[in-house]
C-alpha cells in the first residue's frame, strides 16, 4: 500500500504516494534533487525554474548513463527504480510548470 509522503524541493512541499520500504530512498532522492536544483538556480541565477529543473535532470541522467556504461549491466532491479525516479521527476516538473504563472 503506498502511502503519500511530504518531501520538500526547492522550498516547497510535495506529497508523493510512496511504498512504507522505499520512503527512505525517496527522500534520499528528493534531498539529491533539491541540492542539485540549488546549485544550478544559485548557478544561473536568471534560469526559469523549468529550465534549472531540466538541467538537473540532464545532468542526472547524464551521471546515470555513466554509471551504466561503467557497470556494462542492465540489472533489472536498477531499471524499475530508475522508472520509478523519472516518474517521480516528471511529476516534480509537471509541478513546476503547472505553478507558473501564464
Amino acid at each position: 500500500m503506498s502511502d503519500p509522503v511530504s518531501v520538500s524541493i526547492l522550498d516547497r512541499e510535495y506529497l508523493v504516494a510512496c511504498p512504507p520500504d522505499e520512503r527512505e530512498g525517496l527522500r534520499a532522492a528528493a534531498s539529491l534533487l533539491d541540492s542539485r536544483l540549488r546549485d544550478l538556480r544559485n548557478a544561473a541565477r536568471n534560469a526559469t525554474p523549468e529550465r534549472i529543473a531540466v538541467l538537473a535532470a540532464l545532468n542526472l541522467a547524464h551521471e546515470l548513463l555513466q554509471l551504466r556504461s561503467k557497470s556494462g549491466s542492465s540489472n533489472h532491479l536498477v531499471d524499475a527504480e530508475l522508472a520509478a525516479l523519472r516518474i517521480r521527476l516528471d511529476a516534480a516538473l509537471g509541478s513546476l510548470h503547472n505553478t507558473r504563472a501564464p
